[in-house]
């Protein structure tokens, strides 16, 4: 162990020390930050594609009327303009598009567009939108519907959802426990690929260098192996506790100076003939009332845990794949059987956030390859049973003395090995 801890010790030292991992560090939330903000705002900033004035062709004389009434910015009548006139005007770039509301719209629900295209698929939607709830009103007032019975109608319904814990009853912010549990199960991807290909970059350039013949000849090859992989996962570990620290100081920030800066009060106070705005500020006051659920400690602890977890599995086979080749491009084709599971992971953390207690996610997050980013994520969604957790941790915990069994063998032939390639089967034969 005393060999395996000078290990860790310089390549801790060494990666804590460097640039790259000071800038990471402290630019890590103000990246996460921008992420999280930047399709937000390009949302915003792109509207619904709408940049001119789009005329409206009605042929019932009362749905097309309610339209343009309801947003005189955006729609205007066609007037005594004909489908030829309207025409020349788009192309003109006079108004973006027209509208032909049919006679039998409200039996057949068809309406048709006109424009240059290229506008989108957000400015269909918002046509689609604006039209449809006044042809639903329209074919209930033809039906004979009371005008009191459209009102409860539209009124919709709210669902406030409440959960039952042993403090007593408690607001259930599941959409944002799905959002924290999809961003947890994220980043333990980010950061095992992260780390993991640094371990085999830094293995490859030691084996290229001819280090590692040196260190040979004192260590054994397990010992450079594991103290390598505990070394640079305690850097990881290191950045992953900077970064909760530096984000919980950001989400402060950010809660002090936007939470609540926006009333109802402030809203009575826009002009209704601005939509957008009014919608800007309604989500900003839905951004401010956002509930953040409670996340313990333990449920930090869990985190790391599972990290180091997956990192100790995932980084032992890139390790493993990292002695076995002279040059960083020899191995892509190597890591491929690694790396799937976790692409695999991805493609099912939507599902298991969306459904963290259904029975597939429970079984998928005790596979030990898939533990340390899908039970992160069911952790944050969700309240996991204790036996599920422990259980997640044994398997998982038995994985990682697997990886390691299998990297110890290929690791002291390959890191001595040069010249020639190896290939999966080459590395089956020195698992035996």
């Amino acid at each position: 162990m005393g060999k395996i801890t000078v290990i860790i010790a310089h390549e801790y030292r060494t990666r804590v020390r460097s640039k790259w991992f000071i800038i990471s560090t402290l630019l890590g939330p103000l990246g996460i930050a921008l992420m999280i903000a930047l399709p937000v705002a390009a949302a915003l900033l792109t509207g619904d594609g709408a940049e001119g004035k789009i005329a409206v062709l009605d042929r019932t004389d009362s749905v097309g009327k309610q339209v343009v009434a309801s947003d005189t910015a955006k729609y205007v009548t066609a007037g005594t303009d004909s489908e030829q006139q309207l025409a020349e005007r788009v192309r003109s770039k006079e108004i973006q598009a027209y509208v032909i509301v049919p006679p039998d719209i409200l039996d057949s629900g068809k309406l048709v567009l006109y424009s240059l295209g290229g506008s989108g698929l957000n400015f269909e939607s918002s046509i689609q939108s604006d039209f449809e709830p006044l042809i639903v009103k329209a074919r209930l007032l033809r039906a004979g519907t009371d005008t009191s019975v459209i009102g409860l109608v539209e009124q919709g319904v709210e669902l406030s959802s409440l959960r039952i814990t042993e403090k007593g009853i408690e607001e259930d912010s599941s959409e944002a426990s799905a959002a924290i549990g999809y961003f947890a199960g994220f980043a333990i991807y980010i950061l095992i690929f992260l780390y993991g290909t640094l371990v085999m970059r830094g293995v490859v350039e030691e084996k290229a260098n001819r280090i590692v013949e040196v260190l040979a000849s004192s260590v054994r090859p397990f010992e450079i192996m594991m103290g390598k992989v505990l070394g640079i996962g305690l850097v990881g570990l290191t950045q992953v506790i900077a970064w909760i620290v530096l984000g919980a100081a950001v989400i402060v920030i950010i809660g002090s100076v936007f939470g609540g800066s926006v009333t109802p009060d402030d809203l009575s106070g826009l002009s209704a003939g601005n939509p957008a705005q009014m919608a800007q500020a309604q989500q900003a006051m839905r951004i401010g009332e956002f509930a953040i659920p409670n996340l313990n400690i333990f449920s930090f602890l869990l985190f790391g845990l599972y990290f180091l977890l997956g990192y100790f599995i995932y980084a032992t086979l890139f390790a493993a794949v990292g002695s076995a080749v002279d040059q960083e491009s020899d191995a892509q084709s190597l890591t491929l059987p690694i790396t799937l599971p976790i692409i695999f992971t991805i493609m099912f953390i939507g599902a298991v956030v969306s459904a963290p207690n259904s029975g597939l996610s429970v079984a998928l997050s005790l596979f030990p390859l898939f533990t340390p980013i899908l039970m992160t994520a069911r952790i944050a969604a969700t309240d996991v049973p204790w036996w599920q957790i422990l259980a997640s941790v044994i398997l998982t915990t038995g994985a990682f003395v697997g990886a390691v069994w299998m990297a110890a063998k290929i690791y002291r032939i390959g890191i001595l090995s040069y010249g020639k390639k190896p290939t999966i089967k080459d590395l089956v034969r020195w698992l035996r």
